[in-house]
């Protein structure tokens, strides 16, 4: 059994940063962020393998979010700048398959809310 925690989230300003954490319990998986914005599906973000050395982004966050992780301290970082209010939404953490699609872990979520 895996656990996940995020941390980090809050209220910014359009143009402001963020860096959020998930803090794992147990074995290291491929990690991903999600996003779910009110009335809409949940999307990914960003993922990064278990040992650091691939990384995806969706386009919408390509050259803004930077995902990260420190196996040392069995944590992911999102370093999202230069926000924009289309990127409020809870912001979830999750443990991968392989595949990179399959989700086998999903964290609590934490809210991230862009101001214009």
């Amino acid at each position: 059994q895996v656990q996940l925690v995020e941390s980090g989230g809050g209220l910014v300003q359009a143009g402001g940063s963020l860096r959020l954490s998930c803090a794992a319990s147990g074995r290291t998986y491929n990690t991903g962020w999600f996003r779910q914005a009110p009335g809409k599906e949940r999307e990914s973000v960003a993922h990064i393998s278990w040992s650091g050395d691939s990384t995806f982004y969706a386009d919408s966050v390509k050259g803004r979010f930077t995902i990260s992780r420190d196996n040392a301290k069995n944590t992911a970082y999102l370093q999202m700048n230069s926000l924009k209010p289309e990127d409020t939404a809870v912001y979830y953490c999750a443990a991968l398959n392989s595949d990179y699609t399959t989700v086998r872990y999903w964290g609590q979520g934490t809210q991230v809310t862009v101001s214009s």
